[in-house]
């Protein structure tokens, strides 16, 4: 593989894995929405799909008519293809760098200031009010719990309201860094990064050219 296609396709995946390195260091909890998880993810792979079945099922006839331009058409896309996914896909919720044990009494106590009517079942829960039902789920690896939906019929105002107020008690709330996410995640993101610069600074002439021909300029 020429140097520009490695750095397209792991380029954006070494970032990515640095950003959730930066996020288990940290003493507090980050949580987020899974459409902005899911679109973050998105973002990673997308150099491995260009790369992959956009390169491999380009249309000759597209790529003579276009030229160079079809890199374009075939990005706008992805890019629509993923705000599809993310206009379809059911609400959910990601804490990193917290285990199940400890977002659970942050998670009743917030929502029991949300809604009065809130029951717990092992580890789903429903907020009547809020039109919310969801189940935990959790990844011991990485130290992170996602809050997913349940149901066809979910309020995604409730949702919302349930991102912000977690967000603002976990704000409050400290724990331990979670080094061992840190030292595998961050880790293999670094060696990436490295390797990809030293590609780039060992012949910056080959990046450009590989990168001209395979838009065909």
């Amino acid at each position: 593989m020429d140097p520009f296609c490695l750095c397209l396709a792991l380029g954006p995946v070494a970032i990515y894995l640095l950003l959730l390195g930066a996020i288990n260091l940290s003493r507090h909890p980050f949580a987020v929405s899974g459409t902005r998880d899911t679109a973050t993810l998105g973002l990673a792979v997308s150099g491995l799909m260009i790369l992959g079945p956009m390169e491999l099922f380009i249309p000759a006839a597209t790529a003579l008519r276009f030229g160079p331009y079809v890199w374009i058409l075939l990005t706008l896309l992805y890019a629509l293809g993923l705000v599809l996914l993310l206009l379809v896909s059911r609400p959910r919720l990601v804490v990193y760098n917290i285990s199940p044990g400890e977002l659970r009494p942050i998670l009743a106590d917030v929502v029991a200031r949300l809604d009065a009517e809130a029951r717990w079942a092992g580890d789903s829960l429903l907020l009547p009010s809020l039109g919310v039902q969801l189940h935990m789920d959790s990844l011991a690896a990485l130290r992170n719990v996602s809050l997913l939906s349940t149901g066809p019929r979910q309020n995604h105002l409730g949702w919302r309201q349930l991102e912000l107020a977690l967000r603002t008690a976990l704000g409050q709330f400290e724990v331990q860094r979670n080094l061992r996410a840190v030292g595998v995640v961050a880790g293999v993101g670094m060696v990436l990064l490295v390797f990809l610069l030293q590609i780039i600074a060992s012949d910056p002439q080959a990046v450009a050219q590989a990168m001209f021909e395979m838009i065909r300029l």
